[in-house]
């Protein structure tokens, strides 16, 4: 009986779970419990959504603290969500109804006064968004030792969605820091469902701690339902909303099928069917609980307008629901509420708001419009239904919009291609991306010397430096490459100098450093309230005319008044058609996803999951493929010194080979990353086009000459980018953004 995981758990855990009816431990939490108990290593947990992970990490902490209370805060939960942090702490409650051990939820909506009340005594479990610590390590220094000196366990949960990021790194800076205060290193537990170099991941968990980093890894595989549909809509330019231009444009190239005036007939136009699918998908009777994930806050209100509009008509349940970051706190947890309510049917249209670990209950389906940007993506949201022991169930649409074709690049169907290959990575490999974790974080180098500088007040320039450099993010950071920072940020009057030779914040940073926004590492950019009368609806990011109409939350707004001053926006709902506020972004997509596209083109194969029209327009993309000549070279002619180029590459190889083109003398009128681009010569190629550019791109230039003829602002990629000298954007973007191996790789493969 003593070697069962069950009874090594605290009493008021047992009776928690028999009163909860659980049938057993899921395998995953019975070898967390012992590896959290019996060792002192850090563990990162990786299984899939719903299987139990954060119980998994929280059953063995709790009873560890249970056993042997600490004399401060014992357990630290990161979460990259409010949203997740609120649903955890609803769960952690109740569990801990019959112990002793307090938690407390830490984030903007928390009323200031649950926090005082938990800081005067702190102890237990505290949960926190990285936003929120930052706040404490600076404004609250001299209270840490107090609060974290016998800090046992750090949960870091989602660690997927932090490992890539500044944000990510943020919290191992944070985790150091407080590493300073503390007698022994808590132990991390990271949680992730998707997990694609797990070493990698297990290295970062450990940061520049001792203890090793052990991988608890489910073998459950869930089963899995999909469905994959195409639809060939009109020209987006021509529905009423604002066309699409510059960046939002090129990032939207690979969603425009090119047909001329006449489409293929059995391919036929018919924009309502499409929102007539996703209705009838939704109004099932087999169907409670719906998500809709689309790739930009446009899409999603597109969507839920057009779904009550057509419920309105039919005379059909209106349950209809917006989730993305511009909508209003209450109106978001209105949302999450509907899709926990068990009685009630109930659909939200989200971005990735959504796509991390909140638990929405018994979701029956995720409808996904048009392809996600990556294999990780995919499977975090085809785990968020299959919950509760049922098949997980996703359903994709593939969109595209006619427009004239000059060429074949223009007439692929890029999404539908995306969206085969990202299933297909992870149906036939389980392939995951790895993540990619900069050098030169240079962006975030800045927050944390002004953080560290802030909560110090002062600091002399070789102790800021033993403070910063040391902490694992900048490991690739040299003294040198510090200096030059402090110099510019000494001349740009960031920083000053007392008499003593100490560095403190300088004037022209104090109105950012003293700012509450200054505690993320995420571009905040400051955006317009929106109200109808006393209700919040949410913001927008600029300020439209008085009379026009907008779409936000589901609805269609009018603007009655603009008050620039308190940035505010008052408005009135109204029907029909309105304009769109939010642009599309580009992310990055991995070479492996390019790659497995080009197979799905060339090859014959067909794919259960696909559907009629979408089997059709497949089949209609192969035979111009075969016609074109692609299946034979990825070098086409188009006229006399242009080409057309396919790389199959990702999004950073496919930019080095345009830098590398262009650093050669050839021109490159148009492009559509990360799919194809046009190529002028000086004179013509030549029948050997792939031996004429490789000839022309030698030698082979330094990374630091290409990352040379970017302009300068294409080098601010990061919120705090613009305060950096640009000769260390310039190295930075050399090591971190350049690829001229693969890029070259690629060429070589054409």
């Amino acid at each position: 009986m003593r070697d069962n995981p069950f009874y090594k758990l605290a009493p008021f855990i047992q009776e928690y779970i028999y009163r909860n009816k659980w049938e057993a431990l899921h395998d995953i939490q019975a070898e967390a419990i012992g590896a959290i108990l019996d060792s002192p290593d850090h563990i990162l947990i990786s299984s899939g959504t719903a299987t139990g992970k954060t119980e998994a990490a929280l059953l063995p902490i709790i009873t560890d603290l249970h056993n042997d209370p600490p004399a401060t805060i014992g357990a630290l939960y990161i979460g990259p969500l409010k949203a997740l942090i609120n649903d955890q702490f609803e769960r952690l409650t109740d569990l801990l109804a019959d112990s002793s051990l307090p938690v407390q939820s830490w984030h903007g909506d928390i009323a200031q006064a649950k926090k005082t009340r938990f800081l005067r005594r702190a102890r237990g479990i505290l949960q926190i968004t990285p936003e929120s610590l930052e706040a404490m390590l600076i404004n609250r220094h001299h209270e840490l030792k107090r609060l974290f000196a016998d800090l046992r366990y750090v949960i870091i949960d989602e660690v997927h969605a932090l490992i890539a990021s500044d944000r990510g790194r943020q919290v191992m800076c944070q985790l150091e820091r407080l590493a300073r205060l503390q007698t022994r290193t808590p132990r991390r537990i990271g949680l992730s469902a998707t997990i694609g170099e797990p070493q990698l991941t297990m290295d970062w968990l450990r940061g520049s701690s001792k203890p090793p980093a052990n991988l608890i890894q489910s073998s459950r595989q869930a089963r899995a339902e999909i469905g994959l549909e195409y639809f060939l809509l009109p020209d987006d330019r021509q529905d009423g909303r604002k066309a699409k231009t510059g960046a939002d444009a090129d990032s939207a190239c690979g969603e425009s099928a090119r047909f001329g005036a006449n489409p293929p007939a059995m391919l036929k136009v018919e924009p309502s069917e499409y929102y007539e699918h996703l209705h009838r998908m939704t109004q099932r009777k087999s169907v409670n609980k719906t998500l809709i994930f689309a790739k930009s806050r446009a899409d999603t209100e597109d969507i839920v307008v057009n779904m009550r509009q057509l419920s309105e008509r039919k005379r059909r349940p209106s349950f209809y629901h917006v989730h993305h970051g511009s909508i209003s706190a209450p109106l978001r947890e209105a949302a999450e509420a509907a899709m926990k309510d068990k009685d009630q049917p109930a659909c939200t249209a989200a971005t990735l708001t959504l796509e991390l670990g909140i638990d929405l209950g018994q979701l029956d389906q995720v409808l996904q419009v048009n392809s996600t940007q990556s294999v990780s993506s995919f499977v975090q949201r085809l785990g968020r239904s299959g919950r509760r022991g049922g098949p997980a169930r996703m359903f994709f649409y593939a969109t595209e919009n006619v427009r004239e074709a000059r060429h074949i690049g223009e007439e692929l169907p890029w999404n539908l291609l995306q969206t085969i290959a990202i299933i297909q990575l992870y149906a036939e490999e389980k392939w995951l991306e790895p993540p990619e974790i900069p050098q030169m974080p240079l962006s975030l180098l800045y927050h944390q010397t002004m953080s560290i500088i802030k909560s110090h007040s002062a600091l002399s320039p070789p102790r800021l430096a033993e403070r910063v450099l040391t902490l694992s993010p900048f490991k690739a950071i040299t003294q040198e490459h510090f200096r030059r920072l402090l110099r510019h940020l000494l001349e740009i009057e960031h920083l000053e100098r007392t008499d003593e030779g100490e560095l403190i914040i300088g004037i022209e940073a104090e109105k950012i450093v003293n700012n509450y926004r200054f505690y993320a590492v995420f571009v905040d950019n400051t955006e317009y309230r929106v109200r109808d009368k006393s209700r919040e609806i949410g913001t927008i990011p600029e300020a439209p005319e008085i009379d026009s109409t907008f779409r936000l939350a589901g609805f269609t707004w009018r603007v009655l008044t603009v008050d620039e001053e308190r940035k505010l926006i008052e408005v009135q709902r109204v029907q029909g058609k309105a304009d769109t506020l939010w642009t599309g972004g580009g992310a990055q997509i991995h070479s492996r996803i390019l790659q497995k596209m080009r197979a799905v083109l060339l090859s014959q194969d067909g794919y259960p999951y696909l559907k009629a029209r979408g089997g059709q327009r497949l089949q209609t993309a192969r035979d111009r493929a075969e016609s074109s000549g692609l299946r034979d070279t990825s070098i086409l002619p188009l006229a006399s010194g242009r080409w057309l180029i396919f790389p199959w590459c990702g999004t950073r190889q496919f930019e080095t080979q345009r830098l590398l083109l262009e650093n050669a003398g050839f021109e490159i009128p148009n492009s559509c990353a990360p799919y194809y681009y046009e190529l002028d010569c000086a004179a013509s190629c030549g029948a050997d086009a792939k031996r004429r550019l490789m000839g022309g791109l030698q030698p082979l230039p330094a990374a630091a000459k290409l990352a040379g003829r970017v302009p300068p602002a294409e080098l601010i990629r990061d919120k705090y980018d613009g305060f950096v000298a640009a000769d260390l954007l310039r190295e930075a973007f050399s090591r971190d953004y350049v690829d001229i191996a693969g890029a070259i790789e690629s060429i070589e493969a054409l």
